[in-house]
């Protein structure tokens, strides 16, 4: 008896415990409203196994086979033009990011598909009955919920998330020819305009000079280069790197917003919409950061970032250092006047590697011609660029006094120089208008640089070629930029400002007010 009663205890422990974790499923979810997907989900059950004790009970995963079909009878409702797959990826009504699908014939996000979903509740409410999952690329009808299988839905899929291959990425810089968007328009891959969302002409122009290294846009055109890392900015980079250069576009254009979205927050906010800023300071904030997401050292070669950009300087650095000294002898010491202060100067030599270089402008003239009208004054690029050649002196003033002399060892693949147009005051921000000239060809360092000799196996290249210049128009401060970029298939220049993309001579490229250079290194990208 003792032993049944026991038993009868038990079972009714077991049977309470069923009916609270029953209760407890069905109100894990809000009534009307899906915080996962019940059809893309996996469903976990307990399985009741006799003889075991419920500690010991093994989870048995069962998932719900979805029906793939062919013959879907809404295939012709779906409109190609409202497609818009540049925008961050989160549900139109509830504002999540997880389990979000596009309706593929208003183009708007909704998420999940199960029956409590809003995506579910759209195909009831709108009549709209296919939808595509945003992370796996898998399309559904709805409210039916069985998989579409079409071949012509591929097309979507590519603009959806853009695929290269190896072969392509090689073809990239021998194809001249031009694509063509489902609205008629002609647009070159590569080379389409960036929306400017606010005041974000800073990141466009920086995007579009990036676009044309070679070998960073070919790392970030192949996305299992960088599959594994968590950096959320780096593949960000990289869609907007592949849709720039995708000849299959809906459209002749593309929004950076996600991946200004994902500067924001890498940034805590010192680059974001709606605010001017330097493209000289974004992009090295940019390469330095991109460098470390991708795991790089301060090794040489340690990411793709230093194999383009990093050279490296010899710094000698003069200063006056302060020291105590006796003053007299030891038999004519005065009480207080035991020591003196001398100036000593000492010299230090160190080697430090960089991303790009800057060039300091001579100061415009204080007065005006006969004319009335200023004088804007022009100097060569070489004479500016003997701040490098070892023994040009620069004085500075932070963090102390010193004559600082800079000589470069070791040249870049890819050199990038910035003009110091820009000097700030205690009261304003001052604008240099000095013109540069410049060689768009052949610009040959080692007539004004001293460089070291190379080793025997190798050859000294110093010579380079410009593929890109960012130029300031405007008051300082104020503004807009825009930039000159070269197309190597045809090898002719464009002017790129935002949206508006149009063919210009290269004359017009060296009489630009220059900024912000990149010159690529010949025979530096084979």
């Amino acid at each position: 008896m003792k032993r049944a009663r026991e038993e009868d205890e038990e079972g009714e422990e077991v049977a309470d415990g069923a009916a609270q974790n029953g209760t407890n499923k069905e109100g894990a979810a809000l009534p009307g409203f899906a915080y996962a997907d019940e059809d893309d989900e996996d469903d976990y059950e307990e399985a009741e196994i006799q003889g075991t004790p419920r500690s010991q009970h093994s989870m048995v995963r069962r998932r719900r086979d979805t029906e793939i079909r062919r013959d879907c009878p809404y295939l012709d409702t779906v409109n190609r033009q409202v497609l818009d797959f540049d925008f961050e990826k989160f549900c139109s009504v509830s504002l999540s990011n997880l389990n979000v699908y596009a309706c593929l014939v208003c183009g708007k996000y909704f998420q999940g598909r199960g029956r409590n979903s809003h995506a579910y509740t759209h195909s009831l409410e709108a009549s709209h009955h296919v939808f595509i999952n945003l992370l796996t690329e898998k399309v559904y009808c709805l409210p039916d919920g069985y998989e579409v299988n079409d071949p012509s839905l591929d097309d979507i899929r590519h603009v959806l998330y853009p695929r290269f291959t190896w072969v392509q990425v090689i073809q990239l810089d021998r194809n001249k020819q031009w694509a063509r968007a489902l609205d008629g328009s002609d647009y070159l891959p590569g080379m389409v305009g960036l929306n400017n969302i606010k005041e974000t002409d800073f990141v466009n122009v920086t995007i579009q000079c990036l676009m044309r290294v070679t070998p960073l846009r070919d790392f970030f055109l192949i996305s299992e280069n960088y599959q594994m890392c968590k950096s959320t900015l780096v593949h960000r980079f990289g869609e907007l790197t592949r849709k720039i250069w995708h000849p299959r576009n809906f459209k002749g254009q593309v929004s950076p917003h996600e991946f200004l979205q994902a500067v924001m927050v890498a940034s805590k906010k010192r680059f974001r919409i709606g605010v001017q800023s330097d493209p000289v300071e974004f992009m090295s904030w940019l390469l330095n950061t991109l460098h470390t997401d991708l795991g790089g050292t301060k090794k040489m070669n340690s990411s793709v970032i230093y194999k383009c950009f990093q050279g490296e300087l010899e710094v000698t650095k003069e200063f006056q250092r302060r020291t105590l000294t006796d003053r007299r002898d030891d038999s004519d010491k005065v009480p207080g006047e035991d020591e003196r202060i001398t100036d000593g100067l000492e010299r230090e030599v160190s080697r430090m590697p960089f991303l790009m270089l800057g060039l300091d402008l001579p100061p415009p003239p204080l007065f005006k011609d006969v004319m009335e009208k200023n004088i804007i004054p022009q100097v060569p690029l070489f004479n500016i660029l003997k701040k490098f050649d070892g023994e040009s002196v620069t004085e500075v003033v932070r963090p102390q006094l010193a004559r600082m002399r800079y000589r470069v060892t070791r040249l870049p693949q890819y050199l990038i120089l910035h003009m110091r147009r820009f000097t700030k005051n205690n009261f304003f921000i001052e604008k240099n208008p000095t013109l540069v000239n410049f060689p768009v060809k052949n610009l040959e360092l080692k007539d004004y640089i001293p460089l070291p000799v190379p080793k025997k196996s190798e050859r000294l290249r110093s010579k380079y070629d410009l593929i890109a210049n960012i130029v300031h128009d405007g008051k300082p401060g104020e503004g807009s930029y825009r930039v000159f970029v070269q197309r190597k298939s045809e090898e002719i220049w464009y002017e790129m400002q935002d949206l508006h993309v149009v063919e210009t001579l290269p004359q017009m490229v060296a009489l630009s007010e220059a900024y912000m250079q990149i010159y690529e290194q010949q025979g530096g990208s084979q």
